[in-house]
């Protein structure tokens, strides 16, 4: 890298790959400056490059393996304190050399807020993007807290961005009225409330397309996940959450980038919570390399052709 943006304490296991050798680079942006309710988020990427030791390499749900892909965990974003619009940009400009040297960038969060300059240069490479977003909670606000960059305003700052038609969202079941309206009466973005039984229609519909997947982990059930700042009853269990792993793995859209946000591991003494969003990083790893390198290979097919 250009830029020493990052510091390394430690890297997930098979994530070990050098830099220029791999494909999906895997970073932290602990920031939780604008959390409204139990902070800690800060603390999710230390507390899982531990807690990623318990888990096997091999996924028997995708039948693939870490160790057969190209990984970089490349550390933390160097992030500044008390200044949300700088921290913004360190994000931005982090992500931007990442996606500048041709790779796919992973993010773990953090708060929420994380994703919008994440996607931001994103969208600034790749133009067209479609957004998957997994979430309890709606992030549709215009403003909260008199600030119009919050965890509960960010999925309405990629709107701002994308416009109607790019947005979809499931699991959602909270927010205020005005900002369910909003996405299910005048049809600004798709939303699928509690449940998730139409991802595989919608991911259908998405083919060859670039995709940005933002997972706030608070989508499951708290009964499942109560390590995180904001937990909402009512939804999706673990089980229900592989369906999503398998139709991306089977889907032809073209993933460009991905993150998992909202994971506050100090609510968690069990460390159960912590070991849950381990598992999902190492599937949605093998599930952004796996589609990496068959978007590849259909680019060099059709070069032939």
């Amino acid at each position: 890298m250009k830029n020493n943006r990052f510091y390394n304490i430690g890297q997930f296991m098979e994530m070990e790959c050098d830099y220029e050798e791999s494909d999906v680079i895997v970073f932290g942006a602990g920031f939780d400056g604008t959390t409204s309710n139990r902070p800690g988020t800060r603390f999710a990427s230390s507390a899982m490059r531990g807690a990623f030791y318990g888990l096997e390499t091999y996924s028997p749900l995708l039948e693939l393996d870490l160790q057969d892909f190209n990984i970089c965990d490349i550390g933390d974003l160097e992030l500044s304190i008390g200044n949300t619009d700088k921290v913004l940009n360190e994000i931005y400009e982090g992500t931007k050399e990442i996606l500048n040297d041709e790779k796919f960038p992973f993010m773990i969060g953090g708060e929420h807020l994380v994703t919008l300059p994440a996607f931001q240069a994103i969208k600034e490479k790749y133009g067209d993007v479609y957004v998957l977003h997994f979430d309890a909670h709606t992030d549709l606000r215009e403003e909260y807290n008199n600030n119009k960059n919050s965890h509960a305003t960010v999925i309405k700052r990629i709107w701002d961005i994308t416009g109607d038609g790019k947005i979809f969202q499931f699991g959602i079941r909270s927010g205020t009225r005005e900002e369910f309206e909003f996405a299910l009466r005048e049809k600004h973005t798709y939303m699928e409330t509690h449940t998730i039984d139409t991802f595989w229609k919608i991911v259908s519909t998405l083919g060859g397309k670039n995709v940005y997947l933002t997972i706030d982990l608070d989508v499951l059930d708290p009964s499942i996940f109560p390590g995180t700042g904001t937990p909402e009853p009512g939804g999706i269990t673990y089980r229900m959450f592989e369906q999503i792993f398998k139709i991306l793995k089977n889907s032809n859209i073209n993933l460009v980038g991905c993150d998992i946000v909202e994971l506050s591991p100090d609510y968690d003494t069990s460390n159960v919570s912590t070991i849950v969003a381990c598992k999902i990083l190492r599937e949605l790893s093998l599930v952004t390399s796996d589609n990496l390198i068959k978007n590849r290979e259909k680019k060099e097919k059709n070069k032939l052709i």
